[in-house]
């Protein structure tokens, strides 16, 4: 038995992981998956000052408070960056990590180094898609009611989590058992930032041909290299 923690990316929440989840958890698996702070059904606390960090910082007291060591974590889109600052604040309760079609930025990057061009509607405080936009791009590897569904749930995410730079302290300079998932349809994060990240880490390399949410559209294949990490190419 293995502890998974799933860590969803921007204007999702823990939802997004639910078919994933259920699997791991049908095969004897204790699965986390939180919704972030100011994300999801928490969205009535967004507020400025919410952070990659920050967000991390929640998940390295739920590591303590639930007393869980040899975890496995999972993140996707911009939860590769809290996955890796949670990472090196809990090394020693950490056995592996696998980034899912993710941003894995250097400290100092932001995630407008890497992404441009998303429709979204911003403030000062949160930042979101537009509906229209976020319904197309599921579109593109889902079924029309899978993609509907998906699309009602997705919101707004902090502000600042796109516009702070990353803050890492020893993260890309720790050795890591790391997993890296590219997703072929989908044009962010992109390949090229992908394997910078597998390079940087020595992870292994898999791809699924399917677009930027896999843990909907392809779930099975997901879960298959959570568990496995067996190469898919």
């Amino acid at each position: 038995m293995a502890t998974f923690i799933l860590i969803h990316g921007a204007y999702q929440g823990g939802w997004i992981w639910s078919p994933v989840a259920a699997q791991l958890r049908a095969a004897g698996h204790v699965v986390y998956a939180p919704s972030l702070d100011g994300c999801a059904e928490r969205s009535a606390q967004v507020r400025p000052g919410i952070t990659t960090e920050t967000q991390a910082e929640e998940l390295v007291e739920l590591l303590r408070y639930e007393d869980l060591d040899d975890v496995i974590l999972v993140g996707t889109s911009s939860g590769g960056m809290v996955l890796t600052r949670l990472a090196e604040r809990a090394r020693d309760r950490i056995q592996r990590i696998v980034f899912v079609d993710a941003l894995a930025l250097f400290s100092g990057e932001t995630i407008r180094d890497i992404v441009s061009g998303a429709a979204i509607d911003a403030s000062d405080v949160a930042t979101g898609p537009r509906p229209a936009a976020m319904l197309e791009a599921l579109s593109v590897s889902m079924e029309p009611e899978l993609a509907r569904w998906a699309a009602d749930r997705f919101g707004q995410h902090p502000a600042a989590v796109f516009n702070r730079p990353v803050e890492l302290d020893s993260f890309w300079d720790q050795s890591w058992d790391a997993t890296v998932v590219w997703c072929r349809q989908a044009p962010n994060p992109g390949e090229a930032h992908q394997r910078r990240c597998a390079e940087h880490l020595g992870a292994s390399w898999h791809e699924i041909d399917t677009g930027h949410y896999p843990m909907l559209s392809t779930p099975d294949e997901v879960t298959r290299l959570i568990l496995e990490g067996e190469p898919t190419s």
